[in-house]
């Protein structure tokens, strides 16, 4: 997560859902187009890669992201890459004992003992100086490009889209979910994503329960946007009162552009 804020309750620890999920199976007598509505359709996943950099990077070019890194001052260490791995918070650790699992001996192997000493805490030990250089020059090989796709899908997308095919909602429900598990993760406190969605589900109920889409979006946004003001750097809520609102006000549940939006005042446009 890029944009500052406070506490360490994002991935308090990753507990994944994904292990435990079915997708909803497709109806059939669906149309061609519904049956393909998915947020891991290519296509759409492009979609949701842009809509979150535009909220995480104030960019749509959330390839270029692939070589961020900074210390944004949350207490999670370093923050970096295409999802915001953070040093304290396991995710940096996991992604690159999969690199170097994969590429023994690549440029940030050498940092694993002070990655596994500093998680859980915001400390810089072992890394500084040389740890945010040597990590763009990583994301410069495309083993590194690949391994953080392939961390962002396991813990992140992955999950967040099996849940909203189990809950029965479509493109925009799966890419609320997606934003939410970004910013939120899905530990077991709070602000969660878990959490968010357990409130949501004490007030409507999702299509898969025999609710309605829209309301239950709704439903699960309020949550969202409760859960963004428990941390102060988070209370600018417009990646969800500009962004999401606007698509589901539109009916636009399939997430079909063109799209436009708005994230921190800055105006956004997908033809």
């Amino acid at each position: 997560m890029h944009t500052p804020h406070t506490g360490t309750s994002r991935r308090t620890l990753l507990t994944l859902i994904g292990a435990s999920l079915v997708a909803a199976p497709l109806l059939t007598g669906q149309s061609a187009t519904a049956a393909a509505a998915g947020l891991d359709d290519p296509a759409k996943k492009e979609i949701a890669m842009k809509l979150v950099s535009s909220a995480e990077n104030s960019s749509l070019d959330w390839k270029a992201q692939y070589k961020y890194i900074e210390d944004i001052g949350d207490g999670r260490g370093y923050t970096a890459g295409i999802i915001g791995f953070c040093s304290g918070t396991h995710d940096m650790l996991d992604l690159v004992e999969l690199y170097t699992r994969r590429k023994p001996g690549n440029v940030l192997a050498k940092y694993l003992p002070a990655l596994r000493e500093v998680d859980g805490s915001d400390s810089h030990e072992g890394l500084d100086p040389g740890f945010p250089a040597d990590w763009r020059r990583a994301a410069q090989d495309s083993a590194f490009q690949q391994a953080q796709n392939d961390e962002r899908d396991r813990v992140y997308f992955n999950p967040a889209v099996g849940q909203g095919k189990t809950d029965g909602i479509g493109v925009l429900g799966q890419f609320t979910y997606y934003d939410a598990i970004v910013m939120h993760g899905d530990g077991d406190d709070s602000t969660s994503f878990g959490s968010i969605r357990r409130r949501a589900l004490a007030r409507a109920k999702p299509p898969a329960q025999g609710g309605d889409e829209v309301t239950y979006l709704n439903a699960f946004l309020d949550a969202r946007v409760w859960a963004m003001k428990q941390e102060e750097a988070h209370s600018d809520t417009s990646r969800v009162d500009t962004a999401q609102r606007v698509f589901l006000r539109n009916r636009n549940l399939n997430l079909n552009t063109p799209l436009d939006w708005k994230v921190y005042g800055d105006s956004y446009h997908l033809g």
